[in-house]
């Protein structure tokens, strides 16, 4: 095996000893470290400074971090395999094979990401032959194998060993490497008892060197720095704006305190520019990279004392603060602002006085050390550290240190004090002291709360790090509340911002406090990994889901509290603080709230695992929010900058992947997929919800989202996406008619406007939220297959050659069983060409239509359905149910601007010949050179500039008079029909007024113009309609301020049984259900003739829509919701009262409509209000 395997192996090693019990965390803060639990021996040699000064950079992985190591028992040898190899961003590597352990090709065994390669631990059978390979899966899910045969390995009869393998070399020769039981990784038992700070000193590797990169530290007896440069190249090719200055003044800055003053100018000229995030970002990786060694420090330029750089960083704080305690100060700029600090050097008295760091001077000059020592000292920290002091000099020092007590008693013990003590004032200096040595240095700052809760915090994380892995879950989170305890006492302090005349002394403690906020927060992933590591050693989510089962609830208690304190931490860190305090709250309350045998009339069991399932996916939707936001931030500045400054390929390649698994988001994310697998299992759900069941064959697709042009125009013949995101609002044909059927990689209310449209256009509907069964259905892309989707299950199965033909349709499910079948192609839309009810040449109106005065061939479906329902609102309060449940409801009042009006607008306008000119071209306009785009955009700027008459304002003034607030709805000819309801698909303006004629008048022109947005004329294409034939009228009604709001429809969508009524709700306005915000409304179904009610599901969209205290502006505003104090969510008895009441009107709709109905409407104190109904999509 060649050397580059054999140190790779070695490499990972030693990665894998560090994360034996605390992950370094110096991948993202490398200013606190946190000291090796006793039982690790810190006198091997695998720990050596000199070491680690070359060694690759380790990182917390993902899977069992802290886990014992399997010891080779009876039977079975133990394997680390090493995958020598690095993939894209986003992506990581799983290892399938022939063994139950290597997941007998159909379970991805997942292997941890270092810098060094892809890493896991195996334990196998002795003796026996197993083939394997590699697999890369995409951040998509997709897959991608190693070519070539299957890799074959012999294992021998027992023992440890290491093999290190190369991408798509399944043909090599992998030698099996005897591992020692040290060297495998498994812990050297201590003496029982805590080493002390100096003792760590002597041989430990800080994570500051722990993380180093750059060249490694060597001693020179005269002044040879120059000599030792490295040529450097840039490449300035393709930047500009602050990249470019960045870049540029690097290449003129040689020394660490020039570089700094590069990151000042950076920050401070952003102010004025208005490019704060952009320079926050690049200054963020540049620091990094600097201190990690990979953008070398020289001597240059002038020789300063680290007081000048001290006075930098002391500006740079000062600087950034400031930006932190603005309210305009974005989430995502509080985050990358976090990344900088600790990056920064201190700024305490000590180091910004005119002769700093004085004590290496009189170390150097020392009478009882060696001559050559005494030349090394001087040479190699003393004179760099004080005419160009860097990060490479504290390398340097931990090397001498490990040097000098390598051997006890070589030295005098004098001398090797001093050199403690400075080596101390170094770390000190460049704040990459322990968790611990920061926090006492704060003590003196604090108050008697913050002192009381220091000492908790330490006392809990004494006796946690002397418990090592015995420790118990109760313990590790009463070391997690201890730590939020104090940490909330710090992030108090810090929020009265920094006064301009505060002391320099106030300032440099105010920094430690910083850091020790960030430190702390650091440290919960160390707890939440080993909380991880332990309930996984018990069974995981299985164990927890039998609990459940026997209906105790008291095993999650642990895993709940620890997500809440996770949780509690993104908050402190100023990530979406008021979504993570709902959070918090919801999951406190279920915890507090307990198992039921019955709450109401269903089981107590299922409805608890239902309402926690809906504040985990939240919890889960949050760190997808936060991934995604540095997914936003780092990846291209990285690259770009990366390029330019000539970083090494693999550390660009692995900086936002290192950034998030490194913090605690992850171990959150990693703790919330592990309680919704364990409640996914409790309630039997395999993952699966299917909107719209049926059977379709066709071609596996998978595309991000459903938009036209997302298909290639050469593939031919039915279809069935896998689409990763969706916002409930597209329109799936109109992506392309040969689509027979939809997998969406996400959670999706029933009744969105999406599931509406699927449902109308006969394509099966289903959403997957399992990870390994996504990662199934990706591995079939580009695969002809068969969909199954019916109430009682999903399944997607091979489709042969010779099936095609025989079934070549759809099947969808009806009541009785019986299914109708639609021949694959484009969907037969010659039902649904609706002709204009009238003629629009010289149509006209001079007023409004009172609401009950509303037909189809003035006002439209929608307005024609709104004056029928006002009439039966009247006689409504004389129905009831079965059970005797009241049918009653109310109508808003209403008016409707009829058919006609906007052509008025458009004569006046002197703008018909234009408009008409627009529209025949629209007719044909293609999609692929953007002529269409430009005609509906062209369009739309012409209808939104319109005036409505003047007439019809005054008419609805004096319908509605004074400061009554009101929505504007459209009411198109081509909606609400039988065979096209186009939910969603025009426009609605809530929240406006007459008394301001300006904003009334800019919605009525903003509906008519949603007549001719792109989705809206594709929608119709594809259809048969004519452009020229759909028309607008406009539906005026009063505003209501509803606590909730719902549709119903009155055929379950999902089985069709006549029987129930299916309704969603959601908190607030409609528009909380149709504005695309990601999240799943309450979810009820109740029967019409025996009024027994199901809840399917509980809400948890993160913000509920609500009219606002100020103007009557056309906006709406955006709540956080906390449904801990949501009577639906909590009160059985309210939640079943109101399924029965929606279910007997829905009933009563359904019955006087003649056919099943899909109904709109809210809840406003003890009212029910219907604002609009229209025929269910069959």
């Amino acid at each position: 095996m060649d050397s580059i395997s054999l140190r790779s192996l070695h490499s990972q090693i030693l990665v894998r000893k560090q994360l034996r019990f605390l992950p370094n965390t110096a991948i993202f803060n490398p200013r606190i470290s946190f000291p090796f639990p006793p039982g690790i021996n810190r006198h091997r040699k695998h720990y050596h400074p000199l070491v680690f000064a070359v060694s690759s950079t380790p990182t917390r992985e993902e899977e069992k971090e802290m886990d014992v190591k399997p010891k080779s028992g009876r039977g079975k040898v133990c394997l680390n395999v090493c995958l020598d190899h690095q993939v894209k961003f986003g992506e990581h590597v799983v290892i399938l094979g022939s063994t139950k352990e290597l997941g007998s090709w159909k379970k991805q065994v997942p292997m941890n990401w270092t810098e060094g390669g892809w890493v896991c631990d195996l334990e196998l059978k002795r003796g026996e032959s197993v083939e394997f390979k590699f697999v890369i899966v995409g951040k998509n899910k997709s897959v991608v194998w190693e070519g070539g045969d299957n890799r074959v390995l012999k294992l021998p009869e027992e023992g440890r060993f290491g093999i290190v393998c190369h991408w798509n070399s399944t043909r090599e020769t992998v030698e099996l490497l005897p591992l020692s039981l040290e060297e495998y990784g498994d812990r050297v038992e201590g003496d029982g008892h805590n080493e002390s700070t100096t003792d760590a000193l002597e041989v430990g590797t800080s994570p500051f060197v722990g993380q180093w990169q750059g060249r490694p530290a060597s001693f020179m007896r005269s002044n040879e720095h120059h000599n030792r440069e490295l040529e450097r190249k840039w490449d300035t090719t393709g930047l500009e704006g602050l990249a470019l200055k960045l870049v540029e003044g690097d290449k003129s800055a040689r020394n660490w305190w020039r570089k700094l003053e590069v990151v000042r100018e950076l920050l401070v000229g952003s102010l004025q520019s208005g490019e704060l995030l952009e320079a926050l970002i690049c200054s963020a990786i540049y620091l990094k990279w600097i201190n990690t060694g990979q953008i070398p420090c020289f001597e240059g330029g002038g020789h300063y004392r680290p007081n000048k750089h001290a006075e930098i960083s002391r500006h740079i704080f000062r600087e950034l603060e400031r930006i932190s305690s603005q309210k305009a100060t974005s989430p995502q700029e509080a985050l990358v602002i976090r990344k900088i600090h600790p990056c920064l050097p201190s700024f305490k008295a000590e180091f910004t006085a005119s002769v700093p760091l004085t004590r290496i001077r009189d170390i150097a000059h020392r009478n009882d050390i060696p001559h050559d020592l005494k030349q090394e000292i001087k040479h190699t920290i003393q004179n760099k550290l004080h005419r160009n002091a860097g990060p490479e000099d504290l390398v340097a020092t931990e090397a001498m240190l490990a040097r000098v007590t390598k051997n006890p008693g070589e030295y005098s013990e004098a001398f090797v004090e001093q050199f403690k003590i400075f080596y101390l004032e170094l770390k000190d200096f460049f704040n990459a002291g322990s968790l611990t040595e920061q926090l006492e240095s704060t003590k003196e700052s604090l108050d008697e709360r913050g002192i009381a809760a220091l000492a908790m915090f330490l006392e809990c994380k004494k006796s946690l790090d002397a418990a090592e892995e015995s420790s118990s879950g109760l313990d590790l989170i009463k070391t997690m509340r201890s730590l939020s305890a104090l940490r909330e006492v710090i992030v108090k302090g810090l929020e009265s911002g920094l006064r301009n005349d505060a002391p320099d002394a106030a300032i440099a403690m105010r920094q430690k406090w910083r850091l020790c906020e960030i430190g702390l927060e650091d440290y919960v992933f160390v707890l939440l990994s080993r909380l991880l590591n332990t309930h996984e050693a018990m069974g995981g989510a299985n164990w927890l889901a039998d609990n459940l089962e026997s209906k105790n609830t008291g095993s999650w208690n642990n895993p709940l509290g620890a997500l809440i304190v996770g949780v509690h931490q993104l908050s402190l860190s100023g990530w979406k603080p008021e979504e993570c305090a709902a959070i918090e709250n919801e999951l406190t309350a279920w915890q507090e709230k307990g198992l039921f045998e019955k709450e109401g009339s269903e089981d107590g069991k299922k409805i608890w695992a239902l309402r926690l399932k809906a504040t985990l996916d939240r919890t889960r939707r949050l760190t997808e929010e936060y991934s995604e936001a540095l997914l936003q931030i780092f990846p291209q500045k990285v690259q770009m900058l990366g390029k330019a400054l000539g970083i090494p390929e693999n550390s660009v390649r692995t900086y936002a992947e290192a950034e998030i698994r490194a913090g605690v988001i992850f171990q959150v994310s990693k703790l919330c997929t592990l309680l919704l697998k364990a409640v996914r299992i409790a309630l039997g759900s395999q993952g699966w919800d299917v909107l719209v069941p049926g059977v379709v064959s066709g071609t596996l697709v998978q595309v991000e989202k459903i938009v036209p042009g997302s298909l290639p125009s050469s593939l031919e013949g039915p279809v069935i996406l896998v689409v990763n995101k969706a916002d409930g609002d597209e329109e799936v044909t109109a992506a392309g008619s040969n689509i027979a059927g939809v997998v969406l990689l996400q959670e999706l209310p029933h009744l969105s406007h999406l599931g509406v449209r699927a449902r109308q256009e006969k394509v099966v509907l289903v959403t997957c939220e399992d990870e390994e069964k996504v990662s199934d259905i990706q591995k079939l892309a580009g695969k002809y297959m068969r969909l199954e989707a019916s109430s009682s299950g999903v399944n997607i199965s091979p489709f042969s050659l010779d099936d095609r033909d025989a079934d070549s349709f759809v099947k969808n499910l009806s009541s009785n069983g019986s299914s109708t079948v639609e021949v694959r192609g484009t969907h037969d839309s010659s039902g649904l060409a609706v002709k204009a009810p009238y003629s629009n040449q010289g149509s006209s109106s001079a007023g409004v239509i009172l609401l009950a005065d509303a037909d189809a061939l003035t006002s439209g479906a929608k307005a024609a359905a709104c004056g029928r329902l006002a009439s039966l609102a009247a006689v409504s309060d004389k129905v009831y149910s079965d059970q005797g449940v009241p049918a009653s409801f109310c109508v808003p009042a209403g008016v409707v601007i009829p058919f006609g009006s906007m052509e008025l607008a458009l004569e006046q306008n002197k703008s018909s010949e234009t408009f008409m000119s627009l529209l025949e071209n629209i007719e044909t306009a293609g999609l692929e050179d953007g002529e269409l785009d430009k005609l509906c955009h062209q369009l739309q700027q012409l209808v939104s500039s319109l005036q409505p008459p003047k007439d019809i304002i005054d008419s609805i003034t004096r319908v509605f008079p004074g400061n009554v607030r009101l929505i504007v709805r459209s009411s198109a000819n081509v909606e609400d029909l039988a065979g096209m309801s186009a939910a969603g698909l025009y426009e609605s303006i809530p929240n406006v007024s007459p008394s301001n004629p300006t904003v009334f008048a800019c919605a009525v022109s903003q509906v008519w113009a949603s007549l001719y947005t792109r989705r809206a004329v594709l929608s119709r294409r594809a259809a048969g309609v004519s452009q020229q034939d759909a028309t607008m009228a406009i539906l005026v009604q009063e505003m209501l301020s509803p606590d909730l709001s719902f549709v119903l429809h009155t055929l379950s969508p999902t089985d069709h049984d006549h029987k129930y009524v299916e309704a969603e709700i959601a908190p607030g306005l409609g528009e909380t259900l149709a504005s695309g915000t990601r999240g799943t409304p309450w979810r009820v179904s109740s029967g019409k003739f025996d009024g027994l009610v199901r809840t399917l599901a509980f809400a948890n969209f993160s913000e509920e829509m609500v009219v606002g205290a100020g103007p009557a502006d056309g906006e709406v505003i955006g709540l956080t919701v906390d449904y801990s104090k949501k009577p639906l969510t909590v009160d059985p008895i309210f939640r079943h009262q109101l399924s029965q009441r929606l279910c007997a009107v829905g009933f009563f709709l359904e019955q006087k409509f003649g056919c099943p109905q899909d109904v709109e409407g809210c809840v406003l104190g003890k009212d029910i209000y219907v604002v609009q109904t229209r025929p269910q999509p069959q």
